[in-house]
């Protein structure tokens, strides 16, 4: 299916100008990236990079395509002959999936004709913004676990394909699995989900329910113990198990003091080993509350999807140098109040101190500094998409970066109240 229609209107009928000015294939170094992070938080995560790069190699007008465009009058026949030609030739150079980023951070830099570039203005943000923003949150929330497992479950809190993009979004961010079917088969992400409410509701007894599904599951199954009374419930279900049920999952009530409870009624009856998970509504600042309570697991839905309060990343899109009279690349930047921008094409490094990251640096010149990695890859070449970045070997080389990068930012970045940047950007 073709993408080339994840596209805003102005993107072609700029085109279509540029084409007729002569000014399509003048050579332009469009960026990404966010001016500032989401209100009190200390760092983002850079995701979507993989979903972006498979976008791009689907990005074709084909006749229904562009037979829409003329007959909206958006494109003229000049511009659907060049559209029905379109391959992007440029180089892509990007933040590693699963990187931290900062203001200013140039997380997508893209090197081409004007033409050929502007055109991927929404692709990138759409996918980029939603991703990053889920990721972002996603983060936050392994952190508050501080080491326990959290799994995303927020398939009904959004869009059907939002859903699968989130999941991929979350996994790379740390958490260990997902509720959506479709997101493990095309991201390999490992996918759990046991029974809701409505199964226990299905049959006359709760004990009746519990029987069918450990019959179904085995007894390493999660028994949902809150649909009536939770204190019988978890006694129905260790005695039905012998006191060796796998776990309980509680969707209700005060968490911190039901926890404790069930905890305290399992180990009475024997059942040390079956673990507790929790979901209700989590987030962040819910999972930071339950550190001191005996919870095994997590189970988080609406706020992961929808990024926790900040559905989007706030990254743009702006042509940051364009090709001189000369053919140079000469930089260009906007003025524009509270949206200024810093031209020229950039470079950027994480400055390290003992392994430590102690600021962004973003040069407008390149260089080579022996106490900064580099933060900019090659993901694309003459319009060729490296193939390290796709599918379920990218997904699985983003989470294993992202964990790396993480672990580099200092100690009170894992902190989820409030606060600065975890370092900052410098531009020089």
């Amino acid at each position: 299916m073709t993408t080339a229609l994840l596209t805003d209107q102005y993107e072609l009928t700029m085109v279509d100008a540029a084409l007729k000015d002569g000014t399509a294939d003048r050579r332009c170094v469009f960026e990404v990236f966010a001016r500032r992070l989401p209100d009190g938080r200390r760092y983002g995560v850079a995701a979507g990079l993989g979903r972006f790069l498979g976008a791009l190699k689907d990005f074709r007008f084909g006749d229904e395509e562009i037979g829409f465009l003329r007959d909206r009058g958006v494109v003229d026949a000049a511009t659907a002959r060049w559209l029905e030609e379109y391959r992007f030739r440029g180089t892509i150079r990007a933040y590693r999936e699963g990187e931290m980023y900062f203001p200013n951070s140039p997380v997508l830099q893209i090197e081409g004709s004007f033409a050929e570039s502007v055109v991927l203005e929404t692709l990138a943000l759409s996918i980029l913004n939603a991703d990053s923003a889920v990721a972002s949150a996603a983060a936050r929330m392994v952190s508050a676990a501080d080491g326990r497992p959290v799994a995303e479950m927020g398939s009904r809190r959004t869009g059907e394909w939002s859903a699968v993009a989130a999941a991929r979004a979350a996994y790379i961010a740390g958490f260990g699995a997902t509720s959506n079917l479709e997101a493990g088969r095309t991201w390999g992400i490992p996918t759990m989900g046991t029974a809701a409410h409505a199964f226990t509701l299905l049959h006359a007894s709760e004990e009746e329910a519990f029987r069918s599904q450990l019959a179904a599951l085995g007894t390493g199954t999660t028994l949902l113990v809150d649909t009536y009374d939770i204190a019988r419930a978890v006694d129905t279900a260790v005695r039905l198990t012998d006191g060796v049920l796998g776990g309980v999952r509680i969707d209700s009530g005060d968490l911190p003091s039901v926890v404790r409870a069930v905890r305290s009624q399992l180990d009475a009856l024997g059942a040390r080993g079956t673990t507790i998970t929790v979901t209700n509504d989590l987030d962040e600042f819910t999972i930071a509350a339950l550190r001191g309570a005996p919870v095994d697991a997590y189970g988080v839905g609406t706020s992961v999807v929808s990024g926790s309060g900040h559905p989007a990343a706030g990254m743009v899109f702006k042509l940051v140098a364009r090709e001189s009279a000369a053919g140079d690349l000469e930089p260009v930047a906007k003025k524009s109040v509270d949206k200024a921008t810093i031209g020229g094409r950039k470079w950027a490094g994480r400055r390290l101190s003992g392994g430590a990251a102690i600021a962004e640096v973003i040069r407008v010149e390149p260089t080579s500094v022996i106490d900064e990695r580099p933060l900019l890859v090659g993901v694309a070449e003459h319009g060729e998409v490296d193939p390290r970045w796709l599918g379920t070997d990218g997904v699985q080389a983003a989470r294993r970066h992202h964990r790396g990068a993480k672990q580099e930012l200092p100690a009170d970045a894992e902190r989820i109240g409030r606060g600065d940047p975890a370092i900052p950007t410098l531009v020089v």
